[in-house]
């Protein structure tokens, strides 16, 4: 598995939260999804911690929703 298709998520903890929040299943196809997004932010974080001259991503690099 390459690292663009690596899980990010703890599936258990996504799953525990989608069941104790709205008592539902969580498909599989949820984590990918879910990692996806994440990679994009982290992408996007990383570029915004660059052009500010840091080696460090912050809080502040991720975009909001």
């Amino acid at each position: 598995m390459s690292d663009s298709q690596e899980v990010l998520v703890v599936a258990s903890k996504i799953k525990n939260h989608i069941k104790n929040k709205g008592d539902m299943k969580t498909s599989a196809s949820v984590l990918q999804a879910l990692s996806d997004r994440l990679r994009s932010l982290c992408d996007q974080a990383i570029e915004s911690a660059r052009s500010d001259g840091r080696k460090t991503v912050l809080d502040r690099d991720i975009p909001s929703a």
